[in-house]
């Protein structure tokens, strides 16, 4: 077996919706607040979560690494139950690599798609959408993630039958 490159390409909201929403506010409508001194972009992204004795939490993951591109993938996860957002915090670039499902419990390999976020960019990946893992360009960096916590297990991992290459526009 030959490994597969999968080609970066823009996030925009357009190129994403399969997968989930881009969070921006550029090209968005806004709502004038708190006498005029703030713009309020308003529900850019709606977090999904299921199951009892769930919750929505926000917290910050500090990633210590970067990577550089072209980089290897050879795995991929998805939250059944919840989905999940991620805003850079510093804003850093990162990228977002998904795969559209083949059936109801693996990705296509053939339709993985590799998005690089500009860092003014966050994302949220609708519920039980295939993903792989944050993947920075920028070492410690942080990003405040939106996701569900509670009962029962919401993360199935998927190893890949190969190596994937990611890689530059």
């Amino acid at each position: 077996m030959h490994e597969k490159n999968i080609q970066i390409q823009p996030l925009t909201q357009e190129n994403f919706a399969p997968f989930g929403d881009v969070i921006e506010k550029s090209g968005k409508d806004f709502i004038p607040i708190n006498q005029g001194l703030t713009e309020r972009y308003h529900a850019l992204s709606l977090a999904q979560v299921s199951g009892e004795n769930v919750a929505v939490a926000m917290s910050i993951f500090h990633n210590l690494f970067a990577t550089a591109i072209p980089f290897q993938i050879e795995m991929l996860e998805r939250h059944p139950y919840g989905s999940q957002s991620f805003i850079p915090l510093q804003q850093q670039q990162f990228v977002i690599v998904v795969a559209l499902p083949l059936d109801e419990t693996q990705p296509d390999e053939q339709q993985i798609y590799a998005f690089l976020s500009n860092g003014k960019q966050g994302i949220t990946y609708h519920q039980g959408v295939w993903h792989h893992p944050l993947i920075t360009l920028e070492a410690e960096s942080d990003f405040l993630v939106v996701d569900r916590i509670g009962g029962g297990q919401n993360c199935d991992v998927y190893p890949l039958s190969q190596p994937h290459w990611v890689v530059d526009l």
